[in-house]
């Protein structure tokens, strides 16, 4: 693996984090305070839209896409250093199009959707015109196992009938919010990998009913959020299967694999904001006689959060390299790894911040906070800790 990136990435990166100085930092007072002036915190503000035609009009768009974009055919590997410059704003991703869960979705639809489900779908995701959710996760068993899930996909004549309870799904709220990508169960006499399937369900179906925001330690994530969801017996055409039944478990991990790198890469820029905030703020600071950068203490915590960072940056970079070069499944240990160190080395940063800011890190005046309830809550998302040290565990035990 090598650290050195092609002249056209170098140019895209320049370019992402020249459109993060020019239009998304200045802007991020501008859509809060939009957010908190309207009718509804569950409405679009408008200042998303613009800064989203903005990137688009100068080509830093749906950049995620692995070998599949047109204009940048970008790798996992060649796309974690933009997707950290994202990371460093909440509202980073979305301005590019470069968003989850709809990044994951349009994997999935570009994948394994047929012609029909990419066209009505597929096309206006990509364009950034609606934005769709991940449905699986189901508050009565633990989800980290996807065979426990226990939601209905049962077929009636060309018609699936859906009947299922699902939580933590992320964008279902949000007004432009057009479509779910639904996993259950279709058969639940087939082998235990094969009982799942996925299936497109419009979100104005009749039977879905948002019955709930959850927020994430006091942070509502509007006009995002994240919806516990009621389907009971929804009823869409068969046509609206992804790929063929029995194919969900698989359908789900593979996309996993880029997800969980996305998930790590923007986890790093914002720890890279925290330190250069915790440095500032270190500069400008005066207590007992000095600065606080004069002090060796913050000193310290400034040298073990640079190798924290350059650490995880590493680890993530080579995850993607060896993801590209040899597979999802030759990765899999790496891909686990970074899960693991990723939101610990963040979480250590962004925390070391806060304490250098005082009662000003837990206030929503710096970006600190909410970064660190995002780095926490992904400790959990897509698998918690323990399930990934476990496989880590096995893989060295198999060596």
């Amino acid at each position: 693996m090598h650290t050195i990136f092609s002249e056209g990435v170098e140019k895209l990166k320049q370019d992402v984090e020249s459109f993060m100085e020019e239009f998304v930092y200045p802007n991020e007072s501008v859509y809060e305070k939009q957010l908190n002036e309207g009718n509804s915190r569950w409405s679009i503000p408008p200042i998303i839209e613009e800064l989203k035609n903005k990137a688009k009009q100068r080509g830093l768009w749906n950049l995620f896409l692995p070998n599949a974009h047109e204009e940048t055919g970008l790798s996992n590997y060649e796309y974690a250093p933009l997707c950290e410059l994202m990371g460093r704003s909440l509202i980073g991703p979305e301005v590019f199009n470069c968003n989850p869960p709809d990044s994951g979705n349009m994997e999935i639809l570009l994948r394994y959707g047929n012609h029909e489900q990419k066209e009505k779908w597929l096309k206006p995701l990509l364009a950034g015109e609606i934005r769709s959710c991940f449905v699986m996760t189901e508050p009565q068993v633990a989800s980290s196992d996807a065979t426990n899930i226990e939601g209905s996909i049962q077929r009636d004549g060309e018609e699936y009938v859906i009947n299922a309870k699902k939580w933590w799904s992320t964008g279902a709220i949000d007004p432009r919010c057009k479509v779910a990508i639904f996993m259950g169960k279709s058969d639940k006499h087939a082998l235990k990998h094969e009982q799942q399937s996925m299936v497109l369900v419009p979100m104005d179906s009749p039977g879905v009913k948002i019955v709930r925001y959850l927020p994430v330690f006091g942070y509502d994530h509007a006009p995002i959020g994240h919806a516990e969801i009621h389907f009971e017996n929804v009823r869409v055409p068969v046509s609206n299967i992804l790929y063929k039944e029995g194919k969900g478990f698989e359908i789900a991990q593979a996309r996993l694999g880029p997800g969980r790198i996305h998930h790590c890469m923007r986890a790093i820029g914002a720890a890279e904001r925290a330190i250069e905030l915790l440095c500032k703020r270190a500069k400008e600071r005066i207590a007992f006689g000095s600065t606080l950068a004069e002090k060796d203490v913050i000193k310290e915590i400034i040298a073990e959060s640079r190798i924290e960072i350059d650490q995880a940056r590493l680890l993530t970079l080579h995850a993607a390299h060896k993801m590209d070069s040899e597979g999802a499944k030759a990765a899999r240990k790496e891909i686990a790894m970074i899960k693991i160190a990723v939101p610990r080395a963040s979480i250590n940063v962004i925390d070391r911040a806060i304490q250098v800011f005082g009662g000003a890190g837990v206030t929503e005046d710096f970006p600190l906070a909410a970064h660190w309830a995002n780095a926490r809550t992904l400790r959990i998302l897509d698998g918690p800790d323990q399930v990934h040290l476990r496989d880590i565990g096995r893989l060295e035990l198999k060596k």
